[in-house]
């Protein structure tokens, strides 16, 4: 009884060990991913600490300058629908945070949104870019906010789109994707394996409308994850969240430059309240709500969220009366 258990015990590891070999997935090289997702405006730039980062620099050079700043685990390519419609206004920068998209991984133990603000201040100085309107989605806005504390000087204009930074509450919504992550054995079983269908499920829940979660969209996720380096960085990011700075009232006070925030009122990512809480914590911000829409205004709804971002630039940070901003009107929470 006991050494058939024992046999059967053993059959069963080695076809879970053999289905595991089949689902592994090496690293592909960087030179290979740029052929397919380099565009002709993408370009390259060597920082101080030799870490290379992928950037496009589009529209119109001596144009008023957006920085855009996407979120976890994904890449420039998720503002593609607003530089669509910014750029024959605006300069626009966009670029793939460190160990995203083309950009190569730094030491983990760096990474951290206080470390992408660094990036981006090292970015724009190199491009001569001395003010900008700083554009973060997610964990882009948890890095932008973070820069506006630290470089208040650079800013005319903050945009927060369904940013993180505040504690999580009691009670956890988020997909069951990243509630897995947090457990070590699972991150060491899911390492090197296809992530395809995880990538799917989380896309899906990005969005409201999951019909925008195309198998294209899915691939280009799950490829650039599997850049060197990557998938290490993601599951740090994912999961070391001990030491980061959180958003308080007292802390984002004092920012003072013109806030914009946006968010989808079914995301399911970050809790929709937690737009409410930006907004009464910064002096100058304003709150645009949309209903039915999910994590990425930018992209579930490009033409709406596009359209607020104009008018927020147009009468909030480029007027005639942002030179005086004190006296500049917030206008009142709206939702389309």
């Amino acid at each position: 009884m006991i050494r058939g258990l024992t046999v059967a015990f053993a059959v069963l590891l080695v076809i879970c060990a053999a289905g595991w070999l089949a689902l592994r997935r090496a690293d592909i090289p960087y030179d290979t991913l740029e052929t397919v997702y380099a565009s002709n405006a993408s370009q390259f730039m060597t920082l101080a600490d030799g870490l290379k980062v992928h950037y496009r620099d589009e529209g119109i050079e001596d144009a008023p300058a957006l920085v855009l700043v996407h979120g976890f685990s994904a890449s420039l390519h998720t503002w593609e629908p607003w530089v669509d419609r910014l750029d024959e206004t605006y300069r626009v920068v966009s670029l793939d945070l460190p160990g995203h998209g083309l950009t190569r991984t730094p030491d983990l133990d760096e990474l951290a949104p206080r470390y992408f603000a660094d990036r981006v201040a090292e970015v724009t100085n190199r491009l001569d870019i001395e003010t900008f309107t700083l554009v973060g989605s997610s964990m882009g806005g948890n890095t932008a906010w973070q820069f506006a504390l630290k470089y208040p000087e650079k800013l005319e204009g903050l945009v927060l789109v369904a940013a993180s930074g505040w504690p999580r509450e009691d009670g956890d919504d988020r997909p069951f994707v990243f509630r897995l992550l947090e457990n070590s054995f699972a991150r060491t079983l899911m390492r090197d394996l296809d992530m395809t269908s995880f990538m799917s499920s989380g896309l899906q829940d990005s969005f409201t409308d999951i019909s925008l979660v195309t198998d294209v969209m899915v691939e280009r996720y799950v490829l650039l994850s599997r850049a060197p380096g990557h998938r290490d960085a993601i599951l740090t990011l994912a999961t070391a969240r001990d030491d980061r700075e959180v958003a308080t009232p007292e802390t984002l006070s004092a920012i003072r430059v013109p806030t914009l925030i946006l968010q989808g009122e079914d995301d399911r990512l970050v809790p929709a309240p937690n737009a409410a809480k930006f907004q009464a914590a910064i002096p100058m911000a304003e709150l645009v709500r949309y209903e039915n829409v999910g994590h990425l205004p930018q992209e579930e709804i490009p033409d709406a969220s596009a359209a607020d971002l104009k008018r927020f630039l147009n009468t909030r940070v480029h007027s005639v009366d942002a030179a005086n901003r004190e006296d500049v009107p917030v206008p009142a929470d709206s939702a389309p």
